[in-house]
């Protein structure tokens, strides 16, 4: 901060920082207005506006073995891998909307994918609740990036490492931008946020694991009923093909022991079966 001399009280002059997180949205920002907390959403609109000093996390025991443990992560990530990890710290803004930044943990430089490092707590862990809780600041720092994939890399206080690829989700990303919008037009505003309560799609994993399901007695009964209609499914998706080649181009509805074919006005044919009496009185072509 300087200081220069005026008539009168001495007034402090703040030299504008672009790196200031408070003059941009960045990906933990957006778990936040994502989020379902309104004190956590207020305090942030506090701290954009420069009302409230951010948040010390020096007492925070998780941050801070999410931060020291981020090279140790980076550096499990590249040899289980084989990938590279370049960009480590770098703080871009969007090319548009300015008031959206990141700092990324890093990008895999062979493929563009955006790279963050997290560490969790074991209980209770899937991979699933994982990618959802930081599906926000994923999606956010893939926006600001033009990534189409992110890869989350997590170490769990019991010892495990865990990597999940996360794609761009198009109809997510505009649900953030539409609510981070809002929140930042309450910075500049003002006006106190509330919660954006965006009900978002479901995280999309790529599927990288193998699972045993022969202890489950549910998937045994089913696995059975799947046998033992296999043969008979073919038949009929055989035979409701064959049908179909029946059916004369400029015939609406077509109809004969027991079924009955109908042409939708997009041209696709449909089947049904006949009730017992609807054939018996049906009449004879």
């Amino acid at each position: 901060m300087v200081t220069e001399s005026v008539a009168g009280p001495r007034t402090p002059i703040v030299k504008f920082n672009p790196n200031d997180r408070r003059h941009f949205i960045g990906g933990s920002d957006a778990r936040i207005i994502m989020g379902d907390d309104p004190d956590a959403l207020v305090r942030l609109w506090q701290e954009k506006r420069g009302d409230v000093a951010p948040e010390d996390l020096t007492g925070n025991l998780i941050v801070q073995l999410g931060t020291v443990t981020e090279v140790l992560n980076r550096a499990w990530y590249q040899r289980c891998s084989g990938q590279t990890i370049k960009d480590i710290q770098k703080r871009v803004r969007h090319p548009v909307h300015k008031w959206m930044g990141a700092t990324l943990d890093g990008v895999v430089e062979q493929t563009g994918a955006v790279f963050e490092a997290k560490f969790m707590l074991p209980w209770s862990f899937n991979e699933e609740a994982a990618a959802e809780k930081h599906m926000a600041q994923l999606q956010h720092n893939m926006w600001v990036t033009a990534a189409r994939n992110a890869v989350l890399s997590i170490i769990t206080g019991g010892g495990k490492w865990v990597e999940i690829t996360v794609h761009a989700d198009p109809l997510y990303q505009h649900l953030l931008l539409t609510a981070e919008k809002k929140f930042w037009r309450c910075v500049q505003s003002g006006e106190p946020p509330i919660l954006f309560n965006i009900e978002t799609p479901r995280p999309r994993l790529e599927a990288v694991k193998v699972v045993d399901m022969s202890g489950s007695n549910l998937w045994a009964d089913l696995a059975a009923v799947y046998l033992r209609t296999r043969e008979a499914h073919g038949e009929h998706e055989a035979a409701k093909a064959d049908l179909k080649k029946l059916v004369p181009e400029d015939a609406k509805e077509a109809a004969g022991h027991g079924i009955r074919a109908k042409r939708s006005k997009s041209g696709a044919v449909s089947f049904e079966g006949q009730a017992v009496a609807e054939v018996a009185h049906a009449p004879i072509q």
